[in-house]
Formats: structure tokens, sequence, C-alpha cells
């Protein structure tokens, strides 16, 4: 569960000052699919940053699983969220330079998971995206929509409790962008995994669970809603 109080944001200082967030406060349960809606300078990718402890708040708490993420150290962070949380970013953010099985690696090894684990529990995230036959591929040789696909294999590959997603079809064509987003409400029924997803589109928006809404760094609607998931595992793009 995540539980979000009282949260604010401010940039700047004296006349410059700029408010980001302007208390903020909503509970995600587990294995929630939530989406986070508002225009280009809403708040919400703040939002997601603060919520997965990437930045921090000027006010307010973030509380993951009983765990206040701003009273523990650096190191501490550090390895709540390798254990805990994945990212999945519209840039995509793969090593082009590296193969498809050592991109999906890296978690893995930032996570100390050890050396005897890491091939079966790669091959098993490369196989929930359909890329097991690309594992020894350079990502540099992939598609738009493989890079994605990729992506998500990389950020499911230690099983987290919450996946973030931010703008995840943004740089890709809809059809496209239709199949990863399908791959990725399957996975939250397989995996069970809680998914925070920053978009801006209302239609993708409304496939979840929970919709909150933000204008000009405040909530401006919140509603849940049961949503059948998705669960077509076959997914190719």
């Amino acid at each position: 569960m995540i539980t979000v109080e009282s949260l604010n944001k401010t940039y700047g200082k004296k006349d410059n000052i700029f408010q980001a967030l302007k208390d903020i406060s909503f509970v995600i349960p587990d294995r929630q699919t939530t989406a986070i809606i508002g225009k280009s300078g809403s708040g919400k990718s703040t939002l997601m940053h603060i919520m997965s402890g990437l930045d921090h708040p000027t006010s307010g708490t973030v509380t993951v699983n009983g765990t206040n993420l701003f009273t523990m150290k650096s190191k501490e962070m550090d390895k709540f969220r390798a254990n805990e949380m994945s990212f999945i970013f519209q840039a995509f953010f793969v090593e082009a330079n590296q193969t498809c099985y050592e991109n999906v690696m890296l978690p893995l090894e930032i996570a100390r998971v050890p050396i005897s684990k890491r091939r079966k529990m790669v091959m098993t995230a490369l196989k929930a995206v359909e890329l097991e036959s690309k594992a020894q591929n350079f990502a540099a040789t992939l598609s738009g929509g493989q890079k994605q696909r990729l992506a998500i294999a990389r950020a499911i590959v230690n099983k987290p409790s919450i996946v973030f997603a931010d703008e995840p079809t943004g740089n890709l064509d809809s059809t496209t962008g239709e199949k990863v987003i399908k791959l990725l409400f399957g996975l939250n029924h397989v995996l069970g995994c809680t998914i925070v997803l920053v978009t801006h589109d209302h239609d993708l928006a409304a496939r979840c669970q929970q919709q909150i809404s933000l204008k000009d760094g405040e909530i401006i609607s919140m509603h849940t809603t049961p949503v059948a998931h998705h669960t077509n595992r076959k997914v190719g793009a």
C-alpha cells in the first residue's frame, strides 16, 4: 500500500517560489492500477518522483508498505527501491550496446541477487514479454516496441511490488502502444504488482482502477472504478 499524506513540493526562493504540489493526499491499495493524469506542468511527474523516493517533498510523507520513505538514509533508500520498486519511462533508457540479457540483468546486479539465480530470472522476464529469442541480440537492433518490452522485462525481473510507468507509450505508435499497455496490465494481473501510471491520456487512465487528476499541482478529481484486467500474455510489438 502507498499512502501519500499532505504532500507539498516547492521550488525556488523568495520572489521566485513555484509550488509544484499542493497538499496532496491519497491511498493506493496493493495490486491496484492507478493513473496519475494531467497536462504538462500539472505536477504528475514530480509526484511520481516523490512517491518513489527519487525526489524529496518540501513537506508531507509517503509511506510504502509501512515504511516512511523519507526517514531512511540514502543507502537504505537505494536498497528499498531496488527490492520493492521498478520504473518504465517514455524514453526506454535501455543500454543500446548491451544485449537484451545484459539489460535485464542490471537490476539483479544492483539488488545483489546471487549469480546462481540470475539466469533463470532474466530468461523468465524475457519470456514474459516474448523476447527470449532476442536474449543475445543487442538492444540497438530492436524496434521501438521491442525496446519498450525490454524495458518492461527489466522492470519486472526482480518481481517488484510496485511498478512506476511514466508515459510508457509516449514514443510508440498507437498500435504498438496498445500492445504494450495490454502487456503491462496483463503483468499486473499475473504478478500482482501495483502499477502507478503517469499519463496525459484520459482513455488510458480510464482503464486503470483509480484515476487521480492533477491541475497546477492540486488534485482536482479522484475516481475509483472496478476495471477488468487485460490478461492476454501473448503480446508482441
